[in-house]
């Protein structure tokens, strides 16, 4: 059976726009960080597409070191409160950490693809 013919896909955009990593089209996700069983589009199976810890590592590496730099330029700065901190950092850091841990996840998935991780794809 001829296998059909897909154009290559960057992975960074299919992962940033949170699409199938083959078609580029159809949603990787069926949820919030659930990855769907397929593609819609294609019917690239995501059966055991797994992308461990990977993102969130990257993430806390990223938002702790805009958090912390801001925080300390902060208290540097203006010598605010400690409840003034905790008004200005938690939202931050949920804003960066949930906002970025989907697109992470989903380009890490399409560098699996991409670079024929075969555990995963079927």
């Amino acid at each position: 059976m001829v296998e059909p013919y897909f154009p290559p896909v960057s992975p960074f955009v299919a992962g940033l726009r949170c699409r199938c990593p083959r078609c580029g089209e159809g949603k990787l996700f069926q949820g919030f960080l659930t990855v769907a069983p397929a593609c819609p589009r294609c019917g690239l199976d995501y059966a055991g597409v797994d992308s461990g810890d990977g993102p969130a590592v990257f993430i806390i590496m990223i938002a702790g070191f805009i958090v912390v730099g801001l925080a300390l330029w902060t208290e540097v700065s203006f010598e605010p409160p400690l409840w003034v901190h905790v008004l200005l950092w938690f939202p931050l850091i949920l804003v960066l950490s949930l906002g970025l841990l989907r697109p992470f996840k989903a380009v890490l998935i399409a560098l699996q693809y991409r670079h024929k991780v075969t555990q995963g794809f079927g």
